[in-house]
């Protein structure tokens, strides 16, 4: 809504006003004291503005209030006592603020209460106790707050409903306290405290998934209580001053599937006889001996934000070592002047067996960081090692800076071999596809014969047309899985068994071979997670064939209009959207050409098996254009308009001019169909109208997809704003797809799920005392914010 300003007081003046939701805006000023006075208030949600001040006494009024969110803000003062009056508050959402002194006993008498979110601020004085007579509540997050020598209240262990209790560095001391009476308890984290003593023996909950008791001064031996917990994904207890044995039983009853994964991290403890026959499944990380540890910074990175870009580091750093993602582990993070990210990075030994690298795998992980060797995708920008050591035994030089690396001579010889190689090549390939373009272009590609050569093109394998066949069952018609403009799309299976999507031109789109191959050649070089990837080609036979990685989940479009069984959720559906844009903002800024799609819709965005969202079918594709003589790079490509009636940009219609905007145009009307459900164009109706007419109105709660499940109210409308912005029908109001997934990677931050934790369902809104169901949608890396934060109102589609 780009509100700006102060809250005027004359809002106390709205007696019958059940919610008032001015979230992520720019207010600034204090809470006025008038709003006591809206004693019908039952949601009042403020969270991501620039409010200050303290808060008012009078907000104490509010007896009728549910759903107070005032997170994000410049908040400073105490906790007023008079909130001990908000009999029918459930959520208390007050993280990321400034608020200082003690948490009031009186906040301990609210029956109605669930979440207790507190996290970020400067919060003082002792844990009260009295919070375990809070009957009701679900989650208690006190992180980064300053509750000096204060010790965890034993009654904590009464909260027999807690499902989440964090207090991570929170200058906590004495003893971890039994909690064998949190029997739902999901997640625990009372890491980075002055904890000290033995780890309590009492059971803990079974539906547990992450355990951090990192950081302390914990010791005596691990005990047996972490063993049969069906669903734990993560146990820390690394640097503490535990000794003994590692306990071979903590993973022995637990039942994996295919994709769980347990790691257990004791690093930086006292641990003895440690033994090779500990022998662990798959599943199962045990971090046990010091990594080698890396201080490195990305000199000038593409983002503001690592989180959303945090998988992609790790896949790519990992994937340049030649190691797997589980051993490296991004231990801390800091933004440094002028634009730069420090980390610090631990790399650990491969597996169990392996409790310390030698010294030549030392080396060789040493001379690929320090020799620049990691390439990483441009986003990140270049990098600096800063620091390389190693404490174990093989260790032969610690704390070596990045000056010792490699030198610019090097570099030079090393540039110019690239070129080099390169430009020979080039070169081969033009000489060798021009010498068979001569030889067959008065002829049919489909009477050429069958013994044509294909040619060699790194990470795509080519396909003799026997080897097609064979794979489709000789294209049988029950291999079919699609038809387009090229030509139909059979599923097959290669003879090492892998699954892969056939493309088979038809007559009419057959191209010259040297077209089909240079198409090819430029295809091998598109490598992201969000594009679908080619896997070879078949040019024999008189046949042109595409093979592409299979993606089991079909289409977007399939999804959207009936063909699937289960509908998206909003989280789904803006994970495809991210993905989506993910996938367009690599061919616009990072590949080699720049390509624009041209035909961005609903059928050409795939789902994988775990519906990532993969943009397919380059067909229609035009290279972005180049440099002229004066280095000036024109801002359109001039072409025929091609494209689908319904995703086609107006202006490229009108103009013929070809624009990076375009795909943004198009691109926003895949968002409009995930919000509706809606065809792009149907019954004489055009979707971007539609949404228009229904968001200038206010109505656009009307216009939601039904089959979506309830979605927060902001998440909506922030998602609403980015796709018509998208759609405006001139280009220049149209943001850039750098602009788009930064939008989208903000708005899916301010989600309450996550799927990095997703469990059993809990009724966010209900303080009853049955909780027969419970859904958790947290992470231990995420701030309070990102847990509950624009969960209320939530939005019932139509």
């Amino acid at each position: 809504m780009d509100l700006s300003g102060s809250l005027a007081v004359e809002i106390g003046q709205l007696p019958y006003m059940e919610t008032f939701n001015a979230m992520w805006n720019n207010l600034s000023g204090p809470i006025p004291k008038e709003i006591g006075n809206a004693k019908s208030l039952k949601f009042l949600v403020l969270n991501g503005n620039e409010l200050s001040g303290s808060l008012p006494e009078e907000m104490g009024n509010l007896q009728n209030l549910f759903v107070l969110q005032i997170d994000e803000n410049k908040i400073s003062g105490t906790i007023p006592k008079s909130f001990g009056n908000l009999k029918s508050i459930g959520h208390l959402h007050m993280n990321n603020n400034s608020l200082s002194g003690e948490i009031p006993e009186e906040i301990s008498y609210l029956p109605s209460l669930v979440h207790i979110v507190l996290d970020n601020n400067n919060l003082t004085g002792p844990l009260p106790a009295e919070l375990s007579n809070l009957a009701n509540l679900l989650v208690l997050q006190l992180d980064n707050n300053k509750f000096t020598s204060s010790h965890i209240p034993s009654s904590y262990s009464k909260m027999s409903k807690l499902v989440i209790l964090r207090l991570r560095n929170c200058g906590l001391e004495g003893e971890v306290p039994d909690l064998s009476g949190l029997s739902l308890l999901d997640y625990l984290d009372l890491s980075h405290n002055g904890l000290s003593g033995p780890i309590p023996t009492g059971r803990l909950s079974e539906s547990i998934t992450t355990i951090d008791l990192a950081n302390n001064n914990l010791n005596g031996s691990i005990p047996a209580i972490f063993s049969g917990l069906p669903h734990l994904q993560r146990l820390s207890l690394a640097r503490n001053q535990l000794s003994g044995s590692v306990p071979s039983t903590i993973w022995q009853n637990m039942l994996f599937s295919k994709t769980a994964t347990l790691i257990l991290d004791f690093q930086d403890n006292r641990l003895s006889n440690i033994s090779d026959t500990l022998n662990p499944p798959e599943n199962v990380t045990i971090r046990l001996q010091v990594p080698i540890r890396v201080d490195y910074r990305l000199r000038s990175p593409g983002f503001s934000s690592f989180l959303p870009y945090k998988s992609s580091f790790e896949e790519c750093f990992t994937q340049g070592l030649n190691l797997e993602i589980y051993q490296l582990d991004i231990d801390s993070i800091s933004w440094e002047e002028g634009h730069r990210l420090w980390m610090h990075l631990k790399i650990f030994p491969q597996c169990c067996s392996q409790h310390i690298f030698n010294s030549s795998e030392i080396q060789r992980i040493k001379a690929l960081l320090t020799g620049w060797k990691v390439l990483l995708p441009n986003v990140f920008g270049s990098y600096d090692v800063l620091n390389f050591s190693h404490k174990g035994p093989f260790d032969t030089a610690t704390d070596e800076s990045s000056n010792s690396g490699i030198t610019i001579g090097a570099l030079v010889g090393i540039v110019l071999g690239v070129v080099a190689v390169s430009l020979a090549f080039s070169g081969t390939i033009f000489l060798f596809v021009t010498k068979r373009h001569t030889q067959r272009r008065h002829g049919s590609l489909r009477t050429r014969p069958s013994s044509s050569i294909p040619i060699k093109i790194d990470g795509v394998k080519g396909f003799t047309f026997g080897e097609m066949a064979r794979a489709t069952d000789n294209f049988i018609n029950s291999s079919q899985v699609g038809q387009g403009g090229y030509g139909k799309v059979y599923r097959g299976c290669l003879a090492d068994g892998t699954v892969v999507a056939i493309k088979r031109a038809e007559e009419g789109s057959l191209q010259g071979q040297r077209e089909f191959l240079t198409e090819i050649e430029l295809l091998s070089r598109l490598h992201h997670r969000n594009l679908v990837s080619l896997v070879g080609y078949c040019d024999g036979a008189g046949e042109q064939m595409l093979v592409y990685e299979f993606m089991p989940n079909g289409t977007l479009r399939d999804h959207l209009y009936g063909k699937s069984k289960e509908p998206l959720s909003f989280a789904m559906r803006l994970r495809i959207a991210l993905g989506s844009a993910r996938g367009i903002l690599y061919l616009h800024n990072d590949a080699n050409p720049a390509i624009f799609h041209r035909d961005i819709k609903a059928s050409n965005i795939l789902l994988d098996s775990k519906f990532v969202a993969k943009v397919a079918d380059f067909g229609l594709s035009r290279l972005a254009p180049l440099p002229d003589l004066e280095g000036t790079i024109p801002d359109h490509v001039s072409t025929v308009v091609k494209g689908t009636p319904g995703y086609l940009d107006p202006e490229y219609f009108l103009t013929h001019q070809l624009t990076d905007k375009s795909d943004v145009y198009s691109l926003g009307v895949v968002f409009l169909e995930l919000l509706t459900g809606m065809h792009p164009i149907s019954q004489g109706r055009n979707i971007v109208r539609e949404v228009n007419n229904a968001y200038r109105s206010g109505l656009l709660l009307s216009i939601i997809d039904g089959q979506m499940d309830s979605c927060p109210l902001e998440c909506i409308e922030q998602f609403t704003k980015l796709a018509l912005q998208c759609c405006l029908d001139h280009t220049d109001g149209r943001p850039t797809m750098t602009v788009v997934v930064r939008e989208l990677e903000s708005i899916w931050q301010n989600m309450p799920e996550s799927e990095s934790l997703a469990s059993r369902s809990i009724d966010l809104y209900s303080a009853s005392s049955s909780t027969k169901t419970r859904n958790v949608f947290t992470s231990y890396d995420i701030s309070g914010s990102d847990l509950v934060s624009g969960n209320i109102p939530p939005v019932y589609p139509r």
